[in-house]
């Protein structure tokens, strides 16, 4: 049996006792601040995948988690349980790490996906939500398996020159400029969203076909690290679209508007001598309705039934059993290029 046939089995099997979204939704869940609502769920529902709202405001249901060590991957950070995803962005993450190894590179270090249930995180992104989203980092995978502490301490190196938008040449390779271009290259990836200087080095550099890099999008941070975004996928009618790239390579006055000063300066505050005022809270009453309810759904009997591709030996639901999430440290770029509060 198929992965994906054995997961419609076993939300079948539960729908028989439990409708899909049928929990009841207490007035505290409600108002409940969303990013400690879903930041504390461990593991996601049991249903054929959907997801809810959009990429910054929603949730997903049925999503599945990469397994944490494949032949031409690793998940890094797996104390932060951000492994989970719509299973064709799962899919997707695995044909890329096979498709990249064929032109040198050694294999996916594997960032924030989503939460098991979607929704805002507790740190670090403002989308992710919807399980459609992942960050891959421009580090190769060494020839060896990270441990799990290492996999919490060893550091992405930022592509960049000290102080600088721009590319340090002594760190970029055809084989980071090849990865971007396979990421791009699938009909259901939307959006890779890179560093403007990594943008720059691309429109640079790049000959030949050079349609791919209408997908390549510009955004605050990425400079250690790309994002890549799936569209909205078959069966998720509630699933909110962004506006298509087109087909303009973004070469042009969009981005060096990212080399003036204009995109770097703080926020100023409403008046003079007051702080900036704090982004607000999100609570759970302001997602999509499904999502409530998503959070009283029914949980799996064990991680393994919900692991992409995982084989049933007994063993993986100890192996793959997701930590506590702490919080952390976010990387920060020079001081001198300040970061807005909110990433995608």
């Amino acid at each position: 049996m198929t992965f994906a046939r054995k997961l419609c089995a076993i939300a079948l099997s539960l729908s028989l006792t439990a409708p899909l979204l049928s929990g009841a939704v207490t007035t505290a869940q409600a108002d409940a601040p969303a990013k400690q609502a879903f930041g504390s769920v461990k593991l996601p529902n049991v249903s054929t995948p959907e997801s809810y709202g959009f990429y910054s405001k929603g949730c997903i249901s049925g999503a599945v988690a990469l397994p944490v060590d494949g032949q031409n991957w690793q998940v890094m950070r797996l104390s932060r349980n951000r492994n989970w995803g719509h299973p064709n962005l799962i899919a997707l993450l695995e044909k890329l790490s096979r498709d990249a190894a064929k032109t040198g590179w050694n294999g996916l270090l594997v960032g924030d996906i989503s939460q098991p249930r979607g929704g805002p995180m507790l740190t670090g992104h403002a989308s992710h939500q919807v399980g459609l989203d992942a960050d891959i980092w421009l580090t190769p995978m060494p020839n060896r398996r990270f441990t799990n502490q290492e996999r919490e301490d060893v550091s992405a190196v930022s592509m960049l020159q000290p102080n600088s938008l721009y590319v340090d040449q002594k760190k970029w390779t055809a084989s980071r400029t090849a990865l971007l271009k396979h990421a791009a290259s699938y009909p259901q990836v939307e959006r890779l969203f890179v560093h403007p200087g990594i943008k720059k080095q691309l429109c640079e550099t790049v000959s030949g076909d050079r349609s791919w890099l209408a997908k390549v999008r510009p955004y605050w941070g990425h400079f250690y690290h790309f994002h890549v975004r799936l569209r909205c996928q078959a069966g998720s009618p509630d699933c909110k679209p962004q506006e298509p790239t087109g087909k303009d390579d973004g070469c042009g006055k969009s981005l060096d508007w990212w080399f003036t000063d204009e995109p770097w300066k703080p926020a100023k505050p409403a008046k003079p001598g007051e702080k900036p005022k704090p982004p607000k809270v999100m609570m759970v009453s302001q997602l999509p309705s499904a999502c409530a309810a998503l959070l009283n759904a029914p949980t799996p009997a064990s991680v393994k039934d919900v692991t992409y591709g995982l084989k049933s030996t007994g063993n993986e639901a100890e192996t793959f059993a997701p930590a506590q999430v702490p919080a952390f440290a976010a990387p920060v770029p020079p001081a001198s290029i300040p970061l807005p509060a909110q990433k995608p």
